[in-house]
């Protein structure tokens, strides 16, 4: 355990730092969001978190591969490196995207050759199991496009909930844990080897996502744009998929006090990049049948997602977004939770969580003034989808917009007027966090 916090606190503290790099970079290229009438934000904010993110999984795999006993297990990290290569993949293509506004097809083709590379190095479903102590076992072919498919959904799912500052890399962070909590208790159950692949990478991508958010919490100095999401996607998904092929199927039974006739814990790495984003899909569902239904477009703007509605009903900007890391972690533990153990204590715990995070959600509101929640001067926020659903949009709400030469000069003098809380000035002195960040209460 000890070893695991060392790599989830070096993909951190790399991250953090590796921002004021990316931030520097997207500001030479042009991957600066534009503040429109519409924006919260009052500084135009550079994309390409991602970077700094990927970096922060580097360095975590690298420190994991001297450290005394994650170190000794070789193959533990041949499933890992593969990831991170897929990862960087994934990347590139967002870094691509972010610059240039890539196309849909040409971004979906990146996504399918990153899961080709996952595929060809092995990592893909294997088999399921069945009742009576039966095994589905599936082929390459069938086992492949299982796979893409569950890869290709959680990318672009992460990607569809980065529209407030600091969402998708909380709802990812506190995903990335709860698979972790998975992968750690079914080394116990079973009495094998604590050196886990899944372990290692939940472990590192919660790291990243911590490190990220310092800069990306509400009002956000840096957006993680789709360099970020889809790098943050495919790693949860992959490292999901890992446990499939280092645990066989008996070993993953064990959960829910041995019940072998347990389906979830098998279930699990398909279910957990579902469930964990079953509030953004289910939103993104919902939309479709509400647009439909009123004879408009699926793809028609409006303001009635649910971070709308949680801004409406009174909560701040920053308050919106940790009501749906409660649901998100609500979800994702309880999934976790019900898969390693059973009785009705589980169920009763669970029970007591939905009530708290239903009261949170609806009793706050009512007893704070509204004026007292909102961040002073904020408007709705949140992304108002694009017409075109190749558009890509950031946290900034919208569809992202291309700086051309002659701006992005002015760009670049007001980004970097912007002080980064943790950077270094002139004198060696460390610059607080910028003036601007709201007053406005939890």
């Amino acid at each position: 355990m000890r070893e695991y916090l060392v790599v989830f606190l070096v993909a951190a503290i790399v991250t953090y730092l590796l921002t004021v790099v990316a931030r520097e970079i997207a500001v030479r290229t042009g991957a600066v969001a534009k503040v429109r009438d519409r924006d919260v934000h009052a500084q135009p904010i550079p994309y390409l978190g991602g970077l700094a993110m990927l970096g922060g999984l580097w360095a975590a795999y690298f420190v994991a591969r001297q450290l005394p006993f994650l170190g000794s297990q070789n193959p533990f990290f041949e499933d890992a490196l593969s990831v991170l290569v897929a990862g960087s993949l994934i990347c590139a293509v967002g870094v691509v995207d972010d610059i240039f506004d890539l196309d849909a097809l040409t971004k979906f083709g990146g996504q399918v050759l990153a899961v080709g590379f996952l595929v060809y190095s092995g990592i893909q479903f294997r088999y399921f199991y069945q009742a009576e102590g039966q095994v589905l076992t599936l082929d390459t072919a069938q086992g492949a496009l299982l796979t893409a498919l569950i890869v290709v959904t959680t990318v672009n799912a992460v990607n569809f909930i980065d529209g407030l500052d600091g969402l998708a890399a909380g709802v990812i962070g506190i995903s990335a844990s709860a698979l972790f909590l998975f992968c750690y208790s079914l080394t116990y159950l079973n009495d094998v080897t604590r050196a886990v692949t899944g372990a290692l990478l939940a472990a590192a991508l919660a790291g990243a996502c911590v490190g990220f958010l310092v800069h990306n919490f509400h009002p956000a100095r840096l957006f993680m744009g789709d360099s970020g999401s889809m790098l943050l996607g495919l790693v949860l998904s992959a490292s999901a998929i890992t446990v499939t092929t280092q645990f066989a199927p008996g070993d993953l039974t064990q959960g829910a006090d041995g019940a072998r006739s347990s389906l979830l814990p098998v279930l699990l790495p398909v279910a957990l990049p579902v469930t964990i984003l079953i509030v953004p899909l289910g939103d993104l569902v919902l939309a479709v049948v509400r647009r439909t239904r009123a004879g408009r477009s699926p793809f028609a703007p409006d303001k009635q997602h649910l971070h709308h509605r949680l801004l409406e009903i009174g909560h701040s900007h920053r308050r919106a977004v940790i009501i749906m890391w409660l649901w998100a972690g609500l979800i994702a533990f309880g999934v976790v939770i019900a898969s390693v153990f059973t009785g009705p204590v589980v169920w009763w715990v669970l029970g007591a969580g939905v009530a708290v995070t239903v009261a949170l959600t609806f009793a706050l509101p009512l007893v704070h003034n509204p004026s007292d929640l909102a961040d002073p001067g904020e408007q709705p926020a949140g992304p108002t989808e694009p017409t075109d659903p190749a558009e890509p949009t950031d946290e900034a709400g919208g569809p992202a917009v291309a700086v051309t030469p002659g701006e992005l000069a002015d760009l670049a003098d007001a980004v970097r007027s912007t002080p980064v809380a943790g950077a270094t000035g002139p004198t060696g002195s460390v610059v607080p966090a910028p003036d601007s960040e709201p007053s406005g209460t939890l």
